[in-house]
């Protein structure tokens, strides 16, 4: 009967929630990160995607609120003294929704720096600002000769150097620093994190009776007790009552009646007090029932396997005609993979052995059938083998196939479970693209003013920059047609294909506007008229700030996580680096996107050097001899240890939050320096050697892992030891707990964990071999072997 009596006030409460469906907000609204002091500007269909925007705010005492109607841009500024999470509300076609917002205070760091002779301009630039050589002044106000600006930073490593009068400088009061790749150094700052304000909202457990669904949490503090207005729940984007929330002992129920749990839906929980609040737990739900295997896939489940077409298999040896160049060299030039050899290892089972579920491939548009030479010395000459340099909007490069074996081979892969991204180049065509020479305007120039060459200028000319002299880059700020053809034809490649996402190429180069518009497309073309969900992954290098702010509702699904990725190789492969750094940058990734999002997790790519090579001791970590070493001396692995390490560092990515990138010939430990070497031809079979195939195994079996598990695809992540050798993780879902542990040292080592108390577990279960260890007193304690990992799944 207790329960009973809630229904009446279910209903009362979320009206709206389970009536007029088809009309409520669609898109997920993600929290807002607010800064002290500073005003946050909103593309309001970043947010979420509606008809129109005719939306009123409702006015919140801890944020000032504007919205420009015209523009469709909303400012918030938190009032000052305003820290924490809350809610600005807003209504919409009669519905009331709910914006998140939350502001933790940053401590700031002092930098500093005396140069001998007074200069015209300092100031300060490095990862935590995108590298922008002038958005960081600094002064000399004290009038003493010395130059200082106090910046708020989270806890982490940052690298960062000084730019006066036009020199790129390390701070020479700072003795740690490490090579850049360009024959320079980078300064480094460690900011320390503080243990004290760090609370934890658990996920407990799910249960469904007399038309009743309940959904338990625990709220961890030591010494503070909550009651229903400390919990913030939102069902999808709209706000749950205190009424349906009850909290017995820091124990919270959530409880809602079948209807209003029908379909798809999303609970999001936490607890905030005094300023401060928990993490936000994230429950996605169908028909009232947490996600389990069982349940319709989403992008959450996905495991990436990215290929370059030319180089994973040859297939049909009657399209191999290599470029004959006399400067040309077979690193550079077609090697015979194709569409066709895809194909045919889809039907040898290769993929369904080797357990992923999503293609990325190389653009498969058509590219120029010339070799061009490298504007930067030594000038080595290159074909289009790789796919980015577009001589057509809708032919397919015939080295690969045809538009009819394209779309077979995603048919084929749909049939396998498999699903395709496609590549996209939105930046730039080649110069024997048609449209350089129908639409000039389209295009920016290649000369300065005062006669520099707008080439490789990465940050200086973002959005302006050609990669090479023969490559003109697009002006979409300049027009508006470029823009409308472009996205355009993005539209064409998915709808004709029907593949079902892409992966998008030098974003940061391109500015917001055309990201906005093609995912306008897309939702009212494609994924509104098919009930289906786009997905769309970016390639930007840069800071937070940079990459984010193309990652929203209205832009892009993800961008690869490359500031994560910097940090783990260092970590992962230099002995005095301890794994607290990388645990610092996950919880800033955390931080800024969520702990389930979408941003891709890799180990290696065609962009960078293999994993292999450093975990083999061939290259260092930004090694600026990389890319000599790729013709001189292309490495081999000699260590059977460096599998292992490879391994290690797999077992990560396969089982943090994020979806995990595979690049081809990581399932084997495939070794490569600098581009092109980093893309040599994939083996198979008879081509492999004994420790080649052990890795597919265990590469494989990780993969199978991340597949049968969801906590490790939906779950929570609460960090349980991370120090110089070992990172202790746990994944937590109201279906499963999940325990990882990484020794990354070369010795065994005996560790001791404490596990969450309010699981009650009893035992351990390694899913890599099924043995079973005792839980305890939530103490459990084991020999870890050097460079290995334990996956447990805990009863």
């Amino acid at each position: 009967m207790k329960k009973l009596f809630y229904l009446p006030l279910l209903i009362i409460t979320l009206i709206g929630c389970a009536s007029n469906h088809s009309n409520r907000i669609q898109d997920i609204i993600q929290p807002v990160n607010l800064e002290e002091g500073k005003a946050k500007e909103i593309v309001i269909s970043d947010l979420f995607y509606a008809k129109d925007y005719n939306i009123a705010f409702t006015p919140n005492k801890n944020v000032a609120v504007s919205y420009d109607s015209v523009n469709k841009i909303l400012v918030m500024n938190a009032v000052e003294g305003f820290t924490g999470l809350d809610l600005l509300e807003f209504t919409y076609e009669n519905q009331t929704y709910q914006i998140p917002f939350k502001l933790q205070l940053k401590k700031k760091y002092q930098f500093s720096y005396k140069p001998r002779v007074k200069p015209k301009q300092v100031s300060l630039f490095g990862q935590f600002n995108s590298w922008d050589r002038s958005g960081l002044p600094m002064n000399d106000d004290d009038k003493n000769g010395i130059y200082e600006i106090h910046i708020p930073l989270d806890p982490g490593r940052y690298e960062y150097k000084f730019y006066v009068d036009g020199r790129e400088l390390i701070d020479p009061k700072n003795p740690v620093k490490v090579p850049n790749g360009l024959g320079d150094f980078n300064s480094v700052i460690i900011i320390e994190s503080s243990d004290e304000d760090k609370v934890y909202l658990h996920s407990l457990k799910y249960k469904s009776e007399d038309q009743v669904k309940e959904y338990n949490f625990y709220f961890e503090k030591p010494g503070l007790s909550i009651n229903e207005s400390n919990v913030l729940a939102l069902l999808d984007n709209q706000l749950v009552n205190n009424n349906l929330i009850k909290v017995n002992e820091n124990k919270i129920t959530l409880m809602f009646p079948d209807d209003l749990v029908e379909g798809e839906r999303l609970l999001r929980v936490a607890v905030r007090f005094d300023g401060k609040f928990s993490n936000i737990q994230s429950l996605r739900i169908i028909d009232g029932k947490p996600v389990d295997n069982n349940s319709p896939e989403s992008w959450n489940d996905a495991i990436i396997y990215s290929l370059m077409i030319d180089r994973f298999n040859n297939g049909d040896t009657t399209n191999d005609k290599p470029i004959s160049h006399d400067s040309l060299f077979k690193p550079a030039n077609y090697n015979g993979g194709d569409l066709q050899g895809i194909l045919n290892k889809l039907n040898e089972g290769y993929f369904d052995s080797l357990g992923i579920n999503t293609f990325w491939i190389s653009p498969i548009v058509d590219n120029t059938n010339k070799a061009y030479r490298e504007y930067p010395p030594p000038h080595r000459y290159y074909t289009g083998y790789h796919g980015y340099w577009p001589v057509s909007l809708q032919g397919v490069e015939e080295h690969f196939g045809d538009m009819d074996l394209a779309k077979q081979f995603v048919k084929k892969a749909h049939n396998d479970g498999i699903k395709v991204l496609l590549d996209f180049i939105a930046n730039h065509v080649h110069e024997e693209h048609p449209l350089w020479e129908e639409h000039r305007d389209w295009f920016g120039k290649l000369e300065l003013p005062g006669g520099r060459k707008n080439l490789r200028l990465w940050d200086e000319y973002r959005l302006t920059t050609w990669f090479e002299p023969y490559m003109p880059s697009f002006d979409y700020v300049g027009s508006k047609e470029a823009l409308e053809a472009m996205t355009d034809n993005a539209i064409w490649w998915l709808q004709e294909t029907s593949a079902d996402g892409f992966r998008h190429d030098a974003v940061k180069h391109v500015p917001n506007e055309f990201w906005r518009l093609l995912t306008k497309k897309i939702k009212e073309r494609i994924e509104i008229p098919d009930e289906t969900k786009v997905y769309q992954i970016g390639e930007t290098f840069g800071g937070y700030d940079l990459i984010s702010s193309y990652v929203n509702n209205g832009q892009l699904s993800s961008q690869f996580n490359f500031n994560l990725y910097d940090t783990a190789i260092p970590v992962f492969i230099e002995e005095d680096n301890s794994f607290e750094l990388l645990d610092l940058q996950m919880q800033k990734t955390f931080q800024v996107y969520g702990v389930n999002h979408l941003m891709g997790n890799l180990v290696s790519s065609h962009d960078k050097i293999r994993y292999m090579a450093y975990a083999d001791s061939d290259l260092e970590i930004n090694d600026g001899r990389a890319s000599e070493i790729a013709w001189a001396k292309p490495p081999t692995v000699d260590h059977p240890s460096s599998y292992n390490k490879l391994k290690l560092h797999l077992a990560f990515i396969l089982t943090i939050p994020g979806v995990p990138v595979i690049y081809y010939g990581d399932e084997i430990g495939m070794t490569g320096s600098a581009d092109p070497d980093n893309r040599r031809m994939m083996k198979f079979e008879d081509q492999l050697k004994d420790y080649e195939k052990k890795t597919f195994e265990d590469v494989s079996k990780l993969i199978h892992i991340r597949k049968d598990h969801s906590a490790l695809r939906y779950g929570d992540f609460l960090t349980l030891q991370a120090d110089r050798n070992i990172y202790a993780y746990f994944r937590s879902d109201m279906n499963e707990r999940i325990l990882v542990i990484l020794n990354k040292s070369e010795n065994d080592q005996n560790i001791s964990l404490t596990l969450p108390g309010i699981y009650n577990i009893r035992r351990a279960i390694n899913l890599i071999d099924g043995e079973i260890f005792t839980v305890s007193e939530n103490e459990i304690s084991m020999i870890i072997n050097g460079i290995s990992y334990l996956i447990l799944k805990l009863d």
